[in-house]
């Protein structure tokens, strides 16, 4: 709450602060030798991990959402160059994937060189200063985003053509093609703005600002991506790009240097593989700016309190000014940038320099509580539907393909508490797929067990509305996308035992230590650990997690077909291609005992099962395969979901929920009774 009342207060701060300092614009600008004590004040403006959402617009519910979306974002843009007369737009990346519109102009209706993706289109039309590559940029390889960004790169399968890209410079540091080791894109780049400035007696004048930009994308995408990045580009860590371009940069003598990171931050002692570098980052000598994401969160926030060398309130990390804006086109983050010019450079004055992140969805005060509500958002910019419209009907048009018909609803709401109906259908055509493929690829494994694991991807993280909800009646390809969320491909692994059971034990870390003997509320999920992670496998196999036992120790009664597992036995489980390459850090999985790996996406994999199920009922899917481990305790353990759900539960067959409290944003207390 007071954390609330400090963001209000800034933010307040911020917009008087542009209003009081807008001066009447330039009309013939002087130029002249720059003095010391010459002021320029620059709101430097970020979004990232937009993932392609333009419009406002949930495709799984085919409903409008005002609380996301690029267009919404576009009118926070348009508020802030109207108060600040000196402002920068940059881009921290994850922007062409991660929605239907995304996955149907690179899988579907592929963009040809000549045509502009949409969001590019969407962002051109607003204007961008300059943008840097998120990791999941890399999803639909490199070809397509060699095409799509307009660089020619010299890796195998991408052309030398330059095709149609956005209309401002990208950035990457840290990736080099395995055929040369030279940057797949620019490292670096400059771009020079003129600004409105002041002198110590008041007078204006427009003076040039030579901004360098550097950029810089995870480490691990080497994991995440390997089917598309291996034997093809190699990756530095961001410290070691940073130190091996800085004095390039500094010999084009910029007034500033801006580093743009698809990362966030992590105080652990720096590894060329930490996937976010940000703290480390801020400390390469010659960074003056610090633009953040990848963690869909917000800096400054509450997230970041208590770390070493940040400044929560006023958003420095390390004495440098950094921001994080947040995800999906919900947040614009904004530095309020004060430069003074003194012995001939421009330095920062720390003192007038702050930052903010500013909601579409300002959070409103409801029974005490902030709270995040769809009648609190700013309109949407006319103008970027006009600019996607067209590609955006025939996304929806594609997605609602019929592909079948269901007797039994599918939904995460409860997905942590052991409702596996949504990832039951994933899982029985991952099963289904690997079974055939091995026969032909693989025939001494034919006889071997096969599991299958799955998340919920859809938990809850973006809000009430994101969970995967699909009711019985029609199913269409946006099912499908619903129920699997990312263009994951399917990759299947070989394994012992022992290495299920720590796979196993690892998603159990979604889950906090239940003391038996606390009195009070409990919370039952660990919301540090993400819910994609949270595997849950089925296939003949049964267990229970135990949340009294610390994590590591929590798996029991591991059986598969009735038989205790053995260490020694021998399974293939079908995941995907982010998991069995390393994504998640699961011990065993690093992608050296891959057995297959598929060319065809998870999701097409699931709609090919749900058309060949025209009729898809309970008897299709296989049962739930976990509970939980019996235990009786003094206080509440309890967990958040979806408000008003419970019937939902009920239905599935977990009778050991009630909702205890409404939250008011949609979302709701439930207790679960773990002694039953």
């Amino acid at each position: 709450m007071a954390h609330c009342s400090r963001i209000t207060a800034l933010f307040a701060a911020l917009f008087l602060a542009g209003c009081a300092s807008q001066p009447h614009p330039l009309e013939q600008p002087r130029t002249q030798p720059l003095s010391d004590g010459l002021r320029v004040d620059v709101a430097v403006l970020e979004t990232t991990d937009l993932h392609s959402n333009i419009l406002s617009y949930d495709y799984y519910k085919q409903k409008a959402d005002p609380t996301l979306g690029f267009e919404r974002t576009v009118t926070l843009i348009r508020k802030a160059r109207e108060q600040f007369t000196n402002s920068l737009l940059f881009d921290a990346g994850d922007t062409i994937q991660g929605s239907v519109l995304a996955d149907y102009q690179a899988q579907v209706r592929k963009v040809d060189c000549g045509e502009e993706l949409a969001i590019y289109k969407a962002m051109d039309a607003v204007g961008y200063d300059g943008g840097t590559i998120g990791n999941h940029e890399f999803n639909y390889g490199l070809p397509f985003l060699s095409q799509v960004t307009g660089t020619p790169m010299n890796v195998d399968g991408a052309g030398t053509q330059r095709c149609a890209g956005p209309h401002y410079p990208l950035v990457l540091a840290n990736v080099y093609s395995a055929r040369d080791s030279k940057p797949i894109v620019q490292p670096w780049t400059i771009v020079t703005r003129n600004m409105a400035a002041f002198t110590p007696d008041g007078s204006k004048l427009s003076v040039p600002l030579k901004i360098a930009i550097i950029g810089f994308t995870p480490p691990p995408i080497m994991q995440w991506d390997k089917q598309n990045l291996e034997g093809k580009v190699t990756v530095s860590g961001v410290v070691e790009a940073a130190q091996k371009y800085m004095p390039e940069i500094q010999a084009q003598h910029p007034d500033l240097v801006v580093a743009i990171l698809h990362g966030g931050m992590n105080t652990a002692p720096y590894t060329s593989d930490m996937e976010n570098g940000g703290w480390h980052l801020a400390g390469v000598p010659g960074i003056d700016v610090l633009l953040m994401g990848h963690e869909h969160t917000d800096f400054p926030g509450p997230r970041f309190e208590h770390m070493p060398d940040v400044d929560d309130e006023h958003g420095f990390v390390r004495g440098v000014p950094a921001v994080m804006g947040g995800f999906f086109g919900k947040d614009l983050g904004v530095i309020r940038l004060a430069l003074v010019r003194q012995q001939g450079h421009w330095t920062i004055d720390k003192s007038k320099t702050f930052s903010q992140v500013w909601p579409i969805c300002p959070p409103m005060l409801i029974a005490g509580k902030p709270t995040v509500s769809p009648t609190n958002c700013v309109p949407a910019d006319p103008q970027i539907k006009l600019v996607v419209g067209k590609v955006q009907q025939a996304a929806i048009d594609y997605v609602n393909t019929p592909i079948g018909q269901s007797a039994v609803r599918m939904s995460s709401y409860f997905a942590d508490e052991g409702d596996m109906s949504a990832l039951a259908p994933v899982n029985a055509a991952q099963i289904d797929y690997v079974r055939r493929e091995l026969a032909a690829t693989h025939p001494e494994l034919a006889n071997t067990p096969v599991l299958a694991a799955a998340a919920a991807f859809r938990n809850g993280f973006g809000g009430a509305d994101d969970y995967t909800d699909v009711l019985p009646g029609p199913l269409t390809l946006r099912n499908a996308a619903d129920l699997y969320f990312y263009p994951n491909t399917l990759s299947a692994v070989k394994i012992d035992g022992a290495e299920l059971k720590a796979w196993l034990e690892k998603s159990a870390e979604r889950f906090n230590r239940i003391d038996p003997n606390a009195e009070g509320e409990q919370q039952l999920i660990n919301t540090k650990y993400p819910g994609f992670n949270f595997d849950q496998m089925q296939g003949g196999i049964r267990y229970v997690i135990d949340v009294s036992k610390p994590a590591g120790q929590r798996i029991e009664k591991l059986s598969y077909q009735g038989k205790l597992v053995q260490p020694s036995q021998t399974f293939v489980v079908a995941t995907n291609n982010y998991r069995a390459s390393g994504g998640g850090h699961f011990p065993g999985l690093d992608g050296s005992n891959i057995v297959l790996a598929s060319p065809d996406g998870t999701r097409e994999i699931l709609a090919q099962w749900l058309q060949a199920h025209p009729t898809l009922s309970a008897d299709d899917l296989p049962r739930a395969s976990w509970h939980f481990a019996r235990l009786k305790t003094r206080g509440t353990v309890v967990f958040t979901s979806a408000g008003d759900k419970q019937a939902v539960a009920e239905t599935d067959g977990l009778h050991t929920l009630r909702q205890v409290r409404d939250n008011g944003d949609g979302t709701a207390v439930y207790a679960i009774d773990l002694s039953k």
